[in-house]
């Protein structure tokens, strides 16, 4: 082989192998957001199976308003539909605005639920409700943290991906920014609570 030759291959090798530790790193830092998100969708399931036996301890207090759980139960129905669903394939920013949106009707009803439930004393003792709601309280908890966790994440893979050299093989290689997850409009202010 001519100079020229070994000059030409040697760089194309070394194309080949950055190339490589680029593309494993992106598939790596990706697998992370996809686990991430798997957490989130974990959490909020959670929740939307509490919120189920929170109906049911409910429905067993005597004269309580059925309007609120009504709600509940249909903002439950939400939350889960397949059309909702989002997965770590499909992560648009379009997609997560309906995701948020369903687990939202499904916070402010379950707000409201938390709210009326005060006016009731019997309800207030009951343990198996008030266990439950110290379960959706920490189930909330999780949930802020694992949206957090899923924005360092999603922070982590969009900078390497937008990152020289990383730029030019996720490009090559279909590797697209990650939306965030972000506040729901209006959820700077403090809701406001009427008994």
């Amino acid at each position: 082989m001519n100079r020229g030759t070994l000059i030409i291959v040697g760089i194309i090798a070394l194309v080949v192998l950055v190339g490589g530790c680029q593309y494993n790193g992106l598939v790596g830092k990706d697998q992370n957001v996809k686990s991430k998100w798997a957490q989130v969708q974990n959490q909020y399931q959670r929740r939307t199976d509490l919120v189920q036996n929170l109906v049911n301890t409910v429905k067993g207090a005597a004269n309580f308003e059925k309007s609120t759980l009504i709600e509940v139960i249909k903002a439950r129905g939400e939350a889960i539909k397949p059309t909702i669903n989002v997965n770590a394939d499909n992560l648009t920013p379009e997609n997560l605005k309906k995701f948020e949106q369903a687990q939202q009707g499904l916070s402010q009803a379950l707000s409201r639920l938390l709210v009326v439930s005060e006016q009731y004393p019997n309800l207030k003792t009951n343990e198996n409700f008030l266990a439950l709601q110290s379960q959706l309280e920490g189930t909330e908890n999780r949930i802020a943290t694992e949206r957090r966790d899923f924005n360092i994440a999603v922070q982590d893979y969009n900078t390497s991906a937008r990152s020289f050299p990383a730029s030019i093989f996720a490009g090559i290689f279909g590797f697209r920014e990650k939306p965030y997850f972000e506040a729901t409009p209006g959820s700077d202010k403090a809701p406001e609570v009427k008994f």
